[in-house]
């Protein structure tokens, strides 16, 4: 199901879901988005596909279109899941995330699980402010009350409490911010990326196991690594580093079953050293330098 981020309505089958018409304030006008044939100067790809990831490393929100704010996506990794001590939840620990399927109107966050589970409809609380770790780095995150611990606790099989985000925190590079992503805003992956480690591995992947808010068609194999920045109508992110995988990648998004293949294929080509640290390279990450909304579909830009 795809989403728009105004009214969360999914696009029909058939229908470009970034809508037809005049391209909006903030959004760039369609194209075909190879080598900038029929569109902008320099026009070298289109955004293939969105994804907002309202809830910590559980499932991901496809949609159709997005704003984009200082922090990334509107409301991407606005909740977290914390354990007792406080640390952050994610796959590693508790793969069983990957199955969860939240949506966010900024209204009401909606959790979806696998089975005979009856959904989570969860109303943000204001409770007391938490003092939250991400990768042990400190945050601040609203409890939000004993209903929605309960529930995430018990489908999970382990103590867990929901927090909602507050406060500001600094990206670890690029001087941005967010919320309760690892170190940056935004993601980003060429379709084309995928399809060719797709040709190593057994059996091809799908994107979400690569988690990306932002997936790009037309740069060929790897091309996002030489992109410092994205242009998408008046919307402008500055690409600061390589997105380093870990294990998560490793998890099948839809049944939660681990499998080790993904990231040892790709450390066998795509380990690099950036800035002093050796990482499994795939992917980029970014910040928003410039503000609005993006479609599918929307042609971009790059320099």
């Amino acid at each position: 199901m795809v989403h728009d981020y105004r009214d969360l309505v999914p696009a029909r089958a058939g229908e470009n879901p970034a809508g037809e018409g005049p391209a909006r304030e903030g959004s760039a006008r369609r194209g075909p988005g190879r080598g900038g044939e029929g569109g902008a100067e320099g026009a070298v790809a289109v955004v293939a596909e969105l994804n907002v990831f309202p809830l910590k490393s559980a499932g991901g929100t496809p949609l159709a279109g997005a704003e984009l704010t200082e922090t990334g996506l509107r409301h991407d990794r606005e909740f977290m899941l914390v354990r007792p001590d406080l640390r952050h939840l994610s796959q590693r620990e508790l793969p069983r995330l990957a199955t969860l399927r939240p949506a966010y109107d900024g209204g009401k966050l909606v959790v979806g699980a696998p089975g005979t589970v009856t959904p989570l409809v969860h109303e943000p609380v204001d409770g007391p402010v938490l003092e939250v770790t991400v990768h042990g780095k400190p945050c601040r995150g609203v409890d939000q009350g004993e209903e929605a611990a309960a529930w995430f606790s018990d489908l999970l099989g382990a103590p867990c409490r929901l927090v909602r985000f507050t406060g500001t925190r600094p990206t670890s590079r690029g001087g941005g911010t967010l919320a309760f992503a690892d170190a940056h805003p935004v993601s980003v992956l060429s379709r084309e990326s995928l399809d060719d480690l797709n040709r190593r591995v057994d059996g091809p992947l799908p994107m979400n196991r690569f988690r990306p808010n932002i997936v790009l068609e037309g740069l060929g194999p790897y091309g996002e690594d030489a992109v410092s920045t994205l242009r998408i109508g008046a919307v402008e992110i500055e690409i600061v580093k390589p997105s380093a995988r870990c294990a998560i990648i490793n998890v099948d998004q839809d049944s939660a079953r681990r499998n080790g293949e993904p990231l040892r294929v790709l450390a066998g080509y795509r380990t690099q050293v950036f800035d002093g640290d050796r990482g499994v390279m795939f992917g980029r990450l970014g910040v928003p330098r410039a503000l609005g909304t993006i479609a599918v579909g929307d042609t971009v830009t790059v320099s």
